[in-house]
């Protein structure tokens, strides 16, 4: 391999008029950033954020011609530092991947080696990327609940838009370690994929914000995992339990908080916020190796519908318009 090494790739590109296309093209290495780290990527994902990418949305990516995946799984090509040896199985999600830096939706990208990790030995490469950035921050999530002290013996724990990528792997996770989940969505028609997944209950987004005009509502859940944000993570902390925690991921539904203090000077709840984009190289290791034992989801291959390069443009437009249920895992050819 060299610089005039030749791979397909999706690109989006930015137009005069400001709007932008999106199409698979062939790139060569010399057109990627500088880095120690080579990759032969294998498979990739889609998360809401790689839409925002490749739709051009500027708190994502600024910079075009583009490739978007802030995922990627695949075998070492090159490593100049070292740190893995060619042919190892590597995961890469997070840091500048997929944002600034050209992502997973091409055959290789080239970053620094101390954005990878090693891929466990008990996950494959596709598994890898089915779990990718949302069954990491989901998996972070559960792992901060843990550290916050809730037990499963506390009570129930509310997941918000539990049909998400995050969600539903967090859903898995949870009623694995023990806890007693209840899954929220605003698909009725999924409670029986939720229940499947390890679900007690499903409720719907309305029963967790009713009465959430209220300066305080009544004490339900030990914790929460919520990736919506807005009305829909003031009211989950209205009616945390005492001394819960309440961790937070996303901003489906909004960034606004609506919330006044009394949750946490009255009843000690812990707001905790999750970032899977910086986390430190330990503890990714540390949630990666419990994914692939006994955090893994027993479910895991039924959460994905595999697609190649050529079918994203479809997922999308589904995925920014709520239209997407679990894990969308690409191909690479």
């Amino acid at each position: 391999m060299n610089n005039h090494t030749r791979f397909m790739a999706l690109v989006v590109a930015k137009k005069p008029d400001n709007t932008f296309t999106r199409e698979i093209r062939e790139r060569t290495i010399a057109d990627l950033p500088p880095g120690d780290l080579v990759v032969r990527v294998r498979y990739s994902s889609l998360n809401y954020k790689d839409a925002l990418s490749a739709t051009g949305h500027p708190g994502v990516t600024r910079q075009f011609p583009h490739t978007p995946g802030i995922d990627g799984a695949g075998e070492v090509v090159s490593c100049e530092s070292g740190s893995f040896k060619p042919g190892a199985a590597v995961i890469v999600t997070g840091y500048d991947l997929g944002m600034e830096t050209d992502g997973g939706w091409g055959q290789y990208i080239r970053i620094p080696a101390a954005w990878a990790v090693r891929l466990p030995e008990q996950l494959t490469l596709r598994e890898g990327m089915i779990l990718g950035t949302a069954g990491f921050t989901a998996a972070l999530s559960v792992l901060k609940l843990e550290q916050a002290g809730v037990k499963p013996s506390d009570g129930e724990i509310l997941v918000t838009g539990a049909t998400g990528g995050v969600g539903s792997i967090a859903v898995s996770i949870l009623a694995q370690a023990g806890y007693r989940v209840t899954a929220a969505t605003g698909k009725s028609f999924d409670e029986t994929f939720l229940r499947t997944l390890g679900a007690t209950e499903v409720i719907s987004r309305t029963e967790v914000t009713e009465g959430a005009e209220r300066p305080m509502m009544k004490e339900r859940w030990a914790g929460v995992v919520d990736m919506v944000g807005g009305e829909t993570l003031a009211a989950a902390i209205k009616s945390t339990r005492y001394g819960g925690a309440v961790t937070c991921c996303g901003l489906a539904g909004s960034p606004d908080l609506p919330l006044n203090v009394y949750p946490f000077i009255l009843r000690g709840v812990r707001l905790i916020g999750v970032d899977s984009v910086q986390c430190p190289a330990d503890t990714r290791l540390q949630v990666w190796d419990k994914l692939s034992d006994t955090w893994k989801p027993e479910q895991l291959a039924e959460m994905a519908t595999e697609v190649p390069l050529e079918g994203l443009e479809e997922k999308i437009q589904a995925i920014l318009h709520g239209g997407i249920r679990g894990r969308v895992v690409v191909k690479l050819p």
